[in-house]
């Protein structure tokens, strides 16, 4: 016989099976984002350096993701960080000469979260324009905030009940390098890459370089740190970027890898796999679409508030929450790259270079080989003083300083021979058919770009106009330090 009691607890039983079957919502998860500012991706211990010391670099490795292929189009800092906010490529979002902006109603990182119940900050470097189109909530700490580790605890354990994403970006390693220990790095012993000429002069800069890249390691501990803090570590993203290269020729300001690939390492303890290496390539305009699946939402639906010479409003990157998540080792077939001189300090009055990479080749077009490259590091420019060393030196030295300055029409790189790019071979005929390829599919992504190539880049002191003055170029002015910083935390 049945009693009340024992059909109520049959009843009770089953609800709890019921309820165990049923997969509990999931927690959007919050996003904490670190932003170096012109540090070449391999300067750092968890992409091979023997030399620079990056202990939470590491331990952000080895608790998530590294990215072995991940690139900006553009290695100069607003083109960057502009296309990493809004998923566009730097021509059609506007932004593709430096210290300049998208065009109005363009839509980015802040409004696209914001819509999914986040609260969307930014502390340090904003270098973007206008700012209605980046509708971050700005914390205080100015230039030096990613030191600012109050107001980044602050705003990290403001309102646990609702998701945060913030943006921490610093200005090191951007010159001046003026920041951290350089008696902590013996310029004699330092290893010179094989595309930099080895002279006193160019180690010299290493070894300041490298301290300040030391002093952005210990701002990230103190983000990652913050974070384990809060209650929150397990559905939190923490990713930190290196930005485009460095300040030494063959970096910043060019399509070369040592300008355009960057480091990128994700720390997902609740979804990603501890020491997990993802091998498929990604571009900088894919981000904002992965953050938006991951926090829920269908970056497939999303109105970016600008079309394509195509007329389509969505982003030119997608997700690869998939690559994040270890289901697939595969992304893109090829990623691209565009760069500016005209407008830039001490820049050629016209220089546009276009590139298009696969896994195992680059194409590089200059688009004006007749003229002569220059920036602010060459001969003419403020802060010559590495290249100058190269001409001076003679020789194979001499050779790369010229070699930086004139090029040719066409370039091509057989990746998995020449990895630091040292051997043009856009001349062999045995590799026509794959300079051709590649050289069709960079046509086809510039035209629906809207890339005019040479026009294009006449108009770029148009997209300037009304940025405001007192930056460097590539970055904002950094103030020297009152007394000298170890980067310790």
């Amino acid at each position: 016989m049945t009693t009340r009691r024992m059909f109520l607890k049959t009843i009770g039983a089953g609800l709890a099976v019921a309820a165990v079957g049923r997969a509990a919502p999931a927690r959007k998860p919050n996003i904490l984002i670190v932003i170096g500012d012109d540090m070449t991706w391999h300067d750092c211990e968890p992409y091979g350096s023997p030399d620079v010391k990056t202990p939470h670099m590491a331990r952000l490795a080895r608790e998530g993701m590294r990215f072995d292929h991940m690139f900006t189009a553009t290695a100069m800092c607003a083109p960057t960080r502009q296309q990493l906010y809004t998923g566009l490529f730097p021509v059609r979002n506007g932004a593709y000469p430096n210290h300049s902006g998208v065009y109005p109603g363009t839509r980015s990182l802040p409004h696209h979260l914001k819509a999914l119940g986040y609260r969307v900050g930014l502390i340090g470097k904003t270098h973007f324009k206008p700012r209605e189109c980046y509708p971050f909530e700005i914390l205080r700490g100015g230039k030096g905030g990613a030191s600012n580790t109050t107001a980044i605890a602050e705003f990290v354990n403001r309102d646990k009940s609702q998701p945060y994403c913030l943006v921490v970006c610093s200005n090191e390693p951007h010159k001046p390098w003026n920041r951290g220990d350089t008696s902590a790095y013996d310029a004699a012993k330092l290893t010179v890459p094989p595309y930099l000429a080895d002279t006193p002069v160019t180690r010299q800069e290493m070894a300041k370089y490298f301290a300040e890249i030391t002093f952005l390691d210990g701002q990230l501990g103190a983000c990652m740190k913050i974070v384990d803090d809060s209650g929150r570590r397990d559905d939190t993203i923490v990713a930190f970027t290196s930005e485009q290269g460095s300040q030494f020729p063959f970096g910043k300001w060019t399509c070369y890898d040592a300008g355009l690939r960057t480091a990128f390492l994700v720390r997902w303890p609740a979804r990603v796999k501890p020491g997990s290496v993802a091998k498929a390539m990604v571009q900088y305009v894919d981000v904002v679409p992965t953050l938006i699946e991951a926090a829920g939402g269908d970056p497939a639906k999303v109105d970016t508030g600008r079309p394509d010479a195509r007329g389509s409003r969505g982003f030119d990157g997608r997700s690869f929450l998939g690559v994040l998540l270890g289901r697939t080792d595969e992304h893109r077939d090829l990623v691209y790259g565009c760069h500016t001189t005209r407008g830039i300090i001490n820049g050629s009055a016209c220089y546009p270079i276009r590139s298009v990479r696969s896994a195992t080749h680059k194409y590089i077009r200059n688009l004006t080989p007749d003229a002569t490259f220059t920036n602010i590091i060459c001969p003419s420019g403020r802060d010559n003083a590495v290249v100058d060393s190269w001409a001076e030196a003679g020789g194979a030295a001499a050779a790369r300083a010229r070699a930086y300055q004139h090029r040719p029409g066409e370039e091509l790189y057989d990746l998995t021979k020449d990895p630091w790019e040292l051997h043009n071979i856009a001349a062999d005929p045995a590799c026509a058919e794959v300079k051709a390829a590649l050289s069709k599919s960079l046509d086809a992504w510039m035209a629906q770009q809207g890339d005019e190539g040479v026009a294009t880049e006449m108009k770029a002191r148009e997209r300037q106009r009304g940025q405001r003055a007192g930056k460097t170029d590539g970055g904002e002015k950094k103030r020297p330090p009152k007394r000298r910083e170890t980067g310790k935390r």
